[in-house]
């Protein structure tokens, strides 16, 4: 499945840029949206290794945490941290902004190049259509998928109770994301491609990287470990935590 066009590849550009200025930021997206591929360039059966990216913050940094697993046995292989100060103000829409650079520091300690990248932000499903999860594909050129708690933008009604149930996310008219039900009894999370994959193939990944909790585990591992860099920061350890 498909969702809106299929941007050209990625090159040098504004793209790269995480400016402080929200009216120089919302430009930036533009740029994105431009270059966000909506059709899956890898099949599932080709990926062996996947991550998750989240961040913690204090008053004044923010704390990005990267962990990489095997696929599908979910085996962790590598853990990294980065703090960065906090240089953007809390907008809407603009996320990518207030924790791209440290996301994106942590992502380049890593030993190795995982075949894809889950985040807890938007992909499409996002009023630019060019959330967090398609900013940081496109940065870093990578299949990436965005899974949240909560939507910005588009509607859906609830899955069914069952396990792997799901229900569309609309928006202008079109299919952005998807409501997907990943445990039976929890409420459910709202998956739409980033970049370099379609949504079906979104869904069917987060569906095989979640066990026994409501998010995939890699993203669940990486909000852990964010947490836990924060807080060894925070005691005068000296060090953001492993991998920094």
């Amino acid at each position: 499945m498909m969702m809106g066009r299929a941007g050209r590849q990625s090159g040098h550009g504004a793209y790269r840029e995480f400016p402080a200025d929200p009216a120089a930021a919302r430009r930036v997206q533009q740029e994105v949206r431009e270059h966000v591929v909506t059709g899956r360039t890898i099949g599932t059966g080709e990926i062996r290794t996947v991550a998750g990216a989240d961040a913690a913050y204090s008053a004044e940094q923010v704390f990005a945490a990267v962990v990489v697993m095997t696929f599908p046995a979910l085996e962790t292989t590598a853990r990294v941290c980065a703090v960065r100060p906090i240089t953007f103000p809390y907008i809407p829409g603009l996320l990518a902004f207030r924790e791209g650079p440290a996301l994106v520091a942590a992502f380049r300690k890593l030993p190795v190049r995982p075949d894809l990248l889950f985040l807890n932000g938007h992909g499409y499903a996002h009023p630019a259509r060019a959330g967090l999860a398609s900013h940081i594909g496109v940065v870093l050129d990578m299949p990436t998928i965005g899974v949240v708690r909560h939507l910005l933008t588009g509607t859906a009604t609830e899955p069914a109770g069952k396990r792997g149930s799901t229900v569309p996310v609309t928006g202008a008219g079109e299919v952005i994301g998807m409501a997907v039900r990943t445990q039976e009894g929890r409420r459910p999370v709202y998956v739409s491609a980033g970049h370099r994959v379609d949504l079906t193939q979104s869904v069917e990944l987060v569906m095989q990287a979640t066990t026994v909790h409501r998010f995939p585990e890699p993203l669940r591992c990486a909000d852990l470990l964010s947490r836990r860099c924060r807080q060894e920061h925070a005691i005068g350890s000296g060090n953001a935590g492993p991998g920094s």
